[in-house]
């Protein structure tokens, strides 16, 4: 867990420097730029980059976007909601996270409520894995932020355990289902990653085979941690205090690996 600490360390610079080339009049593949230069000055390997053909180290979603946008000459203009999404390697071992944010001046009230909400829904999930049973408890407390929000989480796009691979069992739901999800037990390093649209939440795909738009045309936005469980609580990887900020407004105090 220390080397997939080291993983998330680098993910979060390289979102925080994405985040900072996502400003109006940069184009997406700038802001996959910031994120390359970061992970290779660390010395890491991109999962992203090559991961069944994707060609970027990032996913830069803007607007209907949701998951899976593939950078390139798109002009970010005031007002759009960007969803950057990255991960990286480090000896073997992966991290993953993603921000929403919105450039320049948000278009209205409803924009800067869905990325919020969006990110409360993260880190209720998370406060919720602290105490879980079950996955289903981290499923019912991001639909629970979803509904009394007023928006719906992408049907059929899920988080997922992360370890030597970036996507692993267990799916880890934003929503609840009938069927029950798998306990939680320490060991277990999870992405959890609420997306969250204005509209229905049902979606498609974009020629590109990539791009997953909201089937309506409404806005969507993105946030993700990856996150330890082990014997004495949980720490927050792509974090660099481990979660404690955000956590404390639960009562819960991340435990380093």
């Amino acid at each position: 867990m220390r080397v997939m600490a080291r993983a998330g360390r680098i993910v979060a610079d390289a979102l925080e420097a994405a985040s900072a080339a996502a400003v109006v009049g940069a184009t997406t593949a700038d802001v996959d730029a910031a994120a390359r230069r970061v992970i290779e000055a660390a010395d890491a390997t991109s999962n992203f980059l090559g991961y069944h053909g994707f060609p970027a180290v990032s996913c830069v979603s803007v607007n209907e976007e949701v998951v899976h946008g593939i950078p390139g000459s798109r002009v970010i203009e005031d007002g759009d909601v960007i969803s950057i999404d990255c991960g990286a390697i480090v000896d073997g071992w992966h991290g993953d996270s993603a921000v929403s944010l919105i450039a320049g001046k948000a278009r209205d009230a409803q924009d800067t409520h869905l990325v919020e909400q969006t990110r409360v829904g993260l880190w209720a999930g998370i406060a919720a894995l602290a105490t879980a049973d079950r996955l289903d408890d981290v499923a019912g407390a991001i639909e629970d932020v979803a509904q009394a929000a007023q928006l719906h989480p992408l049907e059929g796009y899920v988080g997922h355990g992360i370890g030597t691979a970036m996507h692993q069992a267990p799916d880890v739901l934003n929503y609840r289902t009938r069927a029950r999800q798998p306990k939680v037990k320490a060991g277990m390093c999870l992405a959890i990653e609420p997306m969250f649209v204005a509209g229905t939440g049902e979606s498609t795909v974009l020629d590109d085979e990539w791009t997953v738009v909201s089937a309506d045309g409404s806005r969507a936005a993105h946030w993700e941690h990856s996150i330890a469980v082990h014997d004495e609580g949980i720490w927050v990887l792509t974090a660099h205090d481990g979660g404690a900020s955000e956590l404390a407004r639960y009562g819960i105090a991340p435990v380093a690996p």
